[in-house]
């Protein structure tokens, strides 16, 4: 006799779900509500940004008669010009002198430094001079802005586009350090050693490799620190005093009290004083986070 056929219980065939596909699947819905809360916050940091923008090409009697998210009908540039008679052109000038004369020296004297630091060996002084640059980065600018004033005023620097640059440079250094100490770490030994072999000195190993190789950190340092000092309010406000000595963050808080009423012109103003750093900001802003990023990853 044959053994009888046995079946199996009817059911579903379909093996349940493992856990990793499960987590993919909360990943991927994690995704969307993460993409959603972006869109979501562009809009809200976009929404600003255009109405100043279109605000700015408005008459006053227009601003003031119309929906203010609504486009000008007919764009005039009469608050351009206006803000552009008030020496715009001086308070410009002013700022880029601050800014040239603080980022290079604060770039250089930092990666001279970090070059010293990295390949100086674990001497006890060079660590004590890396926690120093460390120490500065916990220091902020407003705890030490009185001590500052009176060194400028000892010094006979008041009122002066120097005894901005000093202060910048000095507070621009630490975190310039510490990015490209963590960026000259990554050249391999070897490639020191090999010049040193081939009879270069230090300072050729120092202009002829390091500074080719951590050019990435050269250029993510200045954008940051030009940025910075560019928005800077608090030196140009205490140690300055003559309207010729203004920087532009300083020259826009004078046109939102001369143009108070005037909305339209004060956000001329706000554009013209933007669009040097925006477009500094697009030139290198691929560097800029990649620097930044790679830095205070390691």
């Amino acid at each position: 006799m044959t053994a009888p056929v046995t079946r199996a219980p009817a059911g579903p065939t379909t093996q349940p779900r493992s856990g990793p596909s499960r987590r993919r699947g909360r990943l991927a819905r994690a995704n969307w509500i993460g993409g959603a809360a972006g869109w979501l916050w562009l809009l809200v940091v976009m929404i600003p940004i255009y109405w100043i923008v279109i605000t700015s090409f408005k008459t006053q009697a227009n601003y003031f008669a119309t929906n203010p998210l609504k486009p000008p009908t007919a764009p005039t540039l009469a608050n351009y010009r206006l803000v552009l008679d008030n020496d715009f052109v001086r308070y410009f000038v002013n700022s880029v002198i601050v800014v040239v004369g603080a980022v290079v020296p604060a770039v250089l004297i930092s990666f001279m430094a970090a070059f010293a630091i990295v390949r100086g060996g674990q001497g006890r002084l060079l660590k004590a001079i890396s926690s120093m640059f460390l120490m500065g980065l916990a220091i902020p600018l407003q705890a030490t802005i009185i001590p500052v004033y009176l060194i400028i005023i000892k010094l006979h620097l008041y009122d002066s586009l120097v005894a901005i640059i000093l202060p910048s440079i000095a507070f621009a250094i630490p975190l310039s350090v510490l990015v490209l100490s963590n960026f000259i770490r990554d050249v391999p030994g070897e490639l020191f050693e090999s010049m040193r072999l081939d009879g270069a000195s230090e300072w050729g190993t120092l202009w002829y490799l390091a500074f080719p190789l951590t050019r990435p950190a050269l250029v993510t340092v200045t954008i940051y620190n030009g940025l910075g000092i560019w928005n800077g309010f608090l030196l140009p406000l205490i140690l300055t005093q003559s309207p010729d000595k203004r920087t532009l963050p300083l020259a826009l808080w004078s046109f939102q009290g001369q143009y108070s009423v005037n909305v339209p012109a004060v956000l001329a103003s706000v554009v013209l004083t933007t669009l040097p750093i925006l477009l500094l900001y697009v030139v290198g802003r691929r560097q800029l986070v990649s620097g930044l990023s790679a830095g205070f990853s390691k």
